[in-house]
């Protein structure tokens, strides 16, 4: 009889997303910045700015060739993975095989190999950024794949995908200090300018998540506590299979729609501070931490909700209210209130529905994959998740290239229209993500499952 998880071990479990959320958000909340930087921010240009049919610049193209790659590789692994024997299990092997290179390349993307604009550093984004998605993937896939094998009840999945919503939100918090410990190493080791100790800091913190991902990956005994067992089906078919699932089509749908909008105003937070408010960019190393900590408020309350209420509609509602905050965005500097003011209150009013859209979505599709494997007796959760990160990842580069294609309209102070209609574009992906999902049938999903 497979053995329960116990409260140790979820712990350990959820380290390893600390690890690999810190490295995703090193890149989501710095790599824009840092080849596009505004013209305040004191880093030099190192690929060309020149924009192609108006909105298009060398980034975009770049991060779009680095999805191209991932529709490739996310159901690859997905499909090893719920394929792979061995005597550690389906899952744990990749977890190790993953974690060391994912970090590697991280710091790689915030190292150009010439100085000034060149097309070599555009080549070297270009194979770094394939090396870094590849090495997550690898990592992330059957990691993700764990929780419905790991969680064998619906309260058992939910506590698993709280614990990976806390640290999910703290790898948020660590990423978000790299300009404040750059400051501090370019003061207290003398470096020679803010682009080495961005870099440095970025070491530091890769080196960190390191340590995180490798705990699960050597303390777990995949064997012991998971009740999955290997599928012997081949690629396209599973692929094809997952896609065939109404439930799943509903959830990945607005999966994709929420991580495009919030990937569009994460992009923007450092020019949102410092050009919209004008304050300095260490000010994110506060204002992130203080959005995890108030969201860490209603952690309890949305676990409590969801046991008694379900997931659907409490995560529609926090699709709606994520969408009003986000129509903020456009008035930033506009406010009556002091500039300081105005980034707390839009801190305060996110955490809410981050606090909801952090746990629940996890849950929920270990709750289909679960679903899916009693009614067809046949275990591909790898291939759910797989699918699942495959469309937010394009949702995030989608939300990246939107982004930076608003910012040919203004990204400077005193010009700054793209900055600002960033706002409305990801409101409106976050209430059609709420609309669309209202259709998902969560009584028939869950219909004979064991509650305790």
């Amino acid at each position: 009889m497979t053995a329960k998880l116990p409260l140790g071990k979820q712990l350990i479990y959820a380290v390893g997303q600390l690890g690999w959320s810190t490295l995703i958000n090193i890149v989501s909340l710095q790599l824009v910045y840092f080849y596009l930087p505004p013209a305040n921010a004191g880093i030099p240009l190192f690929i060309s700015q020149v924009t192609f049919l108006t909105v298009l610049n060398t980034l975009t193209l770049i991060a779009a060739s680095g999805r191209l790659f991932d529709a490739v590789t996310d159901p690859l692994v997905a499909s090893w993975s719920d394929r792979w024997q061995s005597p550690r299990g389906r899952r744990i092997p990749f977890l190790r095989l993953g974690a060391l290179p994912a970090a590697f390349f991280c710091l790689l993307l915030f190292v150009p190999v010439a100085p000034g604009i060149s097309g070599w550093n555009i080549a070297w984004l270009v194979v770094v950024q394939a090396g870094f998605y590849l090495a997550l993937t690898v990592y992330v896939t059957p990691y993700f794949a764990l929780l419905p094998e790991l969680g064998h009840t619906p309260r058992e999945r939910l506590n698993l995908s709280t614990w990976i919503s806390i640290t999910y939100a703290l790898g948020i918090v660590l990423a978000s200090q790299v300009p404040v410990l750059a400051g501090v190493l370019e003061s207290a080791w003398g470096l020679a300018g803010k682009v080495q100790a961005l870099q440095a800091a970025i070491g530091i913190l890769a080196l960190l998540a390191v340590v995180f991902m490798a705990l699960p990956a050597w303390l777990i005994d995949e064997k012991r506590y998971s009740q999955g067992q290997p599928a012997d089906i081949p690629l396209r078919e599973a692929l094809l299979r997952t896609f065939r699932n109404a439930h799943f089509r509903y959830y990945v749908a607005a999966d994709f729609a929420y991580f495009t909008g919030l990937t569009i105003v994460m992009t923007g937070l450092l020019y949102y501070i410092t050009v919209l408010l004008g304050l300095p960019e260490a000010q994110m190393g506060i204002l992130l931490p203080m959005l995890i900590l108030v969201s860490f408020v209603f952690y309890p309350i949305v676990n409590m909700l969801a046991a008694r209420l379900g997931k659907k509609w409490l995560v529609v509602g926090a699709f709606f209210w994520m969408g009003i905050v986000f129509l903020g965005v456009i008035q930033l500097g506009h406010w009556p209130l002091a500039a300081l003011g105005q980034a707390y209150a839009l801190t305060v009013l996110l955490a809410v529905p981050i606090s909801f859209l952090g746990v629940l979505p996890n849950a929920i599709l270990a709750d289909i994959a679960e679903h899916d494997a009693r009614q067809s007796g046949i275990r591909q959760e790898g291939m759910f998740f797989a699918a699942r990160t495959l469309m937010q990842k394009f949702g995030q580069t989608a939300g990246v290239l939107i982004f930076a294609m608003l910012t040919t309209l203004g990204k400077d102070p005193g010009d700054d229209l793209g900055i600002r209609i960033s706002g409305l574009a990801g409101a409106l992906l976050c209430l059609f993500a709420g609309i669309y999902f209202s259709r998902y049938q969560e009584k028939t999903v869950l219909q004979g499952e064991k509650k305790t």
